[in-house]
């Protein structure tokens, strides 16, 4: 332990991001570690990431949390994909589900199967032939130990906050209230030595995260690493925000509904629904978007709408010197595919594995650096896809969509799934074969050719193979409760 420099980690923030980071930092390093975390309840978070992906339930293994514990506390409910309306053409909807497609062998994916049975007659539609799309439509949700099936949540982002801030600050995290007044650098080196608040206090670190989102007070504000605008791909720059009463059922997963200039969401909680919209500024105004949002809710606004303004892109470093910007401080991907809190939960957990003990910072830095480069270039692809692939012309926005120049990274994913069928993200990427293959054939790309290893079975064999594997998730899918029903007896208060 002697040889350990770096052992105070200052917080600048809290909300989803800097209790995360504080959460996994104080349960998987905690002994090595003083933490302190610095917010103030008078500064708002922004929320509007109420849905999350797969990965978040393997952040919460590392945390230890007790899901119906998290569930109650957050208000959450289950989400098994997204549901795409209007995407492709006004009038098309697809689901994006988090399960896999049938079982796939090294010679090629399952889909080149489906494919083949479809080009001969003998395939449903591909959503027949994944559970979780399956249970999705039906409206139906089950979990137990022996379950594999694939699922994710939709959460109270204020709440989730306070939940976490519940369990750890007990476990060893500072907490400091009130507002940052300036940072404190090192004269020589530029690194920061201290966040000094408005009431006088100094609270010294040697390593600070930089939780204080769009406005990125350490990483931009004080460092100016710089930042890489995407708008040019993602057009997108505002979203409004509002909440409404729950009505009728509780579907297991998240809304996307194309609007004129932008999207809304509709995310099912236990006691309300969050929504919002969306847009580009430069197709549409505030006002119109405003009205657009109120007048496509179910449901009467519990809260006016609130307008949050952003600018879509990176930060061109993520650590810079002794600062680790996470969360909205880093970048802003809007939350199309809800990647927003993996984002943070990604950014922790490789802190965790790339800390400075030793004080040496500059190659774990450019490792850091390279890797969450990675990590929002690939999220920002996917996000993309969805904007080029449509064929709607009925407004200039979606217009401009369909005719963008694209990254040469996604330009060639398309053409290679165009050509063949094929799919094959990187091993370290989030989103996989499943994934892509469900957004492009649910906005209408249909490949030109595939794999044949299907002919080898011949069309008996093959059309066997594809009525087994719908009637199997079909059966399993008709004994599932629904939804609803099932978070009502999963997450009733615990009576011991």
């Amino acid at each position: 332990m002697q040889d350990q420099t770096v052992k105070r980690v200052v917080i600048a923030g809290g909300g989803t991001a800097g209790w995360n980071v504080a959460a996994v930092l104080a349960q998987q390093l905690g002994p090595l570690l003083d933490i302190t975390l610095v917010e103030s309840d008078e500064i708002g978070i922004v929320g509007v990431g109420e849905a999350t992906i797969p990965t978040f339930r393997s952040f919460h293994a590392l945390l230890g949390i007790d899901e119906r514990e998290f569930m109650r506390e957050t208000q959450a409910t289950f989400k098994l994909g997204i549901s795409f309306e209007d995407w492709g053409k006004i009038g098309d909807r697809y689901i994006h589900p988090f399960g896999d497609v049938g079982k796939s062998s090294w010679m090629a994916d399952f889909h080149h199967l489906w494919l083949m049975g479809r080009a001969r007659g003998l395939a449903g539609d591909l959503g027949e032939h994944c559970f979780e799309h399956r249970a999705a439509i039906a409206g139906k949700f089950a979990e137990s130990e022996k379950s594999m099936i694939k699922y994710a949540y939709h959460l109270d982002a204020s709440l989730y906050a306070r939940y976490l801030r519940k369990k750890y600050e007990p476990k060893g995290v500072k907490r400091i209230e009130g507002r940052i007044e300036w940072i404190e650098q090192d004269g020589e080196s530029g690194y920061v030595t201290a966040l000094v608040m408005e009431n006088g206090d100094r609270v010294a670190g040697d390593l600070f995260v930089d939780c204080t989102g769009l406005r990125g007070l350490l990483i931009e504000q004080t460092l100016a690493a710089g930042y890489e605008d995407w708008r040019h791909w993602l057009q997108t720059d505002r979203a409004l925000a509002v909440q409404t009463p729950s009505t009728g059922t509780i579907p297991p997963y998240t809304r996307a509904m194309a609007r004129s200039a932008g999207w809304q969401w509709r995310i099912p909680l236990q006691s309300r629904v969050g929504n919002g919209l969306v847009y580009s500024s430069a197709y549409q105004e505030d006002e119109q978007a405003r009205d657009e949002l109120l007048g496509n809710l179910e449901g009467e606004p519990l809260t006016e709408p609130r307008l949050i303004r952003y600018v879509t892109g990176r930060r061109k470093k993520a650590w810079d010197k002794n600062v680790v910007a996470i969360g909205l401080s880093s970048g802003f991907l809007e939350p199309l595919e809800s990647t927003s809190i993996h984002l943070i939960q990604i950014g922790a957990t490789r802190l965790i594995q790339l800390f400075p003990f030793g004080g040496n910072f500059e190659s774990l830095a450019a490792r850091y650096n390279e890797r969450t480069r990675s990590d929002f270039e690939h999220v920002r692809d996917f996000i993309i896809l969805h904007y080029k692939l449509t064929e709607r012309d009925d407004t200039p926005f979606w217009r401009s969509c369909r005719d963008l120049d694209i990254p040469d990274s996604l330009a060639e994913r398309i053409e290679l799934f165009r050509e063949s069928g094929i799919i094959q993200p990187a091993a370290e990427e989030l989103f996989k074969v499943a994934s892509w293959l469900f957004v492009m054939e649910g906005q209408g790309v249909v490949p030109r050719s595939h794999h044949h290893m299907g002919a080898l079975l011949g069309d008996q064999r093959l059309q066997r193979a594809l009525e087994s594997l719908r009637n199997n998730i079909g059966q399993a899918v008709g004994q599932m409760p629904r939804h609803e029903d099932f978070l009502k007896r999963y997450c009733a208060p615990d009576r011991r």
